[in-house]
């Protein structure tokens, strides 16, 4: 049973966002209470036009800010972190019956997302080609590759959202006509910047197993799975030149 301390923070939090309550009556009829809740949606809106700017160039600050207030209400802040804040918004966004006709708008936002926690993850030593070249063939097959903490990625089966994304972050012009068909992304930071580019389902396969902590044997046959026809090597060349990976003890197998 909660205790009337717990109870009273949790009706206050909820009246905060618009969620009335008898137990309230008495805080929220008081003008200085609506000064207080216009602050704090205030704080939640900021935040998440901050985390999500690709979103707002596509739809605007007014249609963006709208959206965020029915989310703000149904999802408030659970992290004074407000940089982490709106981990759930593209599947709010995936459902949202004013961005029935914008598809893409979920996966954008989730991008985003991505960009976001690539930013803010720590630094980790990567691992390069030459280092590679030199684990003992014999044991090859054995070696987990670990994604780095600073890198990301996604497949989005339904909709070039990731061509969408890159042109608004870029800022270049919307080609005239987008094959409408699923996309593939990997973000990763370099010198402190993040970096992006387009992979394919194998690729994503291949990391998502890596981050399972699979060995590479493993890793290539769902990868393969994926892409029947796929170079594994030129995959493995790519997504280790792109930082995709952790350093490796080369001195026996991770």
């Amino acid at each position: 049973m909660k205790t009337s301390l717990t109870r009273f923070q949790d009706a206050f939090v909820d009246a905060l966002y618009g969620t009335e309550s008898s137990l309230m009556d008495s805080l929220t009829t008081q003008p200085g209470f609506t000064v207080y809740r216009n602050t704090v949606l205030k704080g939640s809106t900021d935040a998440l036009l901050a985390n999500f700017p690709t979103v707002e160039r596509l739809v605007g600050t007014d249609w963006l800010r709208s959206a965020i207030a029915i989310y703000a209400r149904l999802s408030p802040p659970t992290d004074a972190r407000l940089l982490h804040y709106g981990s759930d918004f593209p599947r709010f966004l995936d459902e949202f019956e004013h961005a029935r006709e914008m598809p893409y708008l979920g996966g954008v936002a989730r991008l985003d997302l991505l960009w976001t926690q690539v930013h803010c993850a720590v630094d980790e030593s990567g691992l390069e080609l030459n280092e590679l070249s030199q684990f003992p063939e014999t044991e090859l097959g054995n070696l987990q590759l670990k994604p780095r903490a600073s890198a990301r990625w996604i497949w989005l089966p339904d909709c070039p959202a990731y061509t969408i994304w890159r042109v608004n972050r870029e800022q270049l012009e919307m080609p005239e006509e987008l094959e409408w068909q699923g996309e593939g992304a990997l973000l990763t930071r370099k010198a402190g910047r993040v970096h992006w580019q387009a992979v394919s389902v194998a690729d994503c396969a291949f990391l998502d197993a890596c981050a399972k902590q699979l060995p590479l044997d493993l890793a290539a046959d769902k990868a393969i799975e994926a892409e029947p026809d796929l170079n594994l090597e030129n995959l493995i060349i790519c997504l280790v030149s792109a930082d995709a990976f952790a350093a490796v003890d080369l001195g026996r197998p991770s």
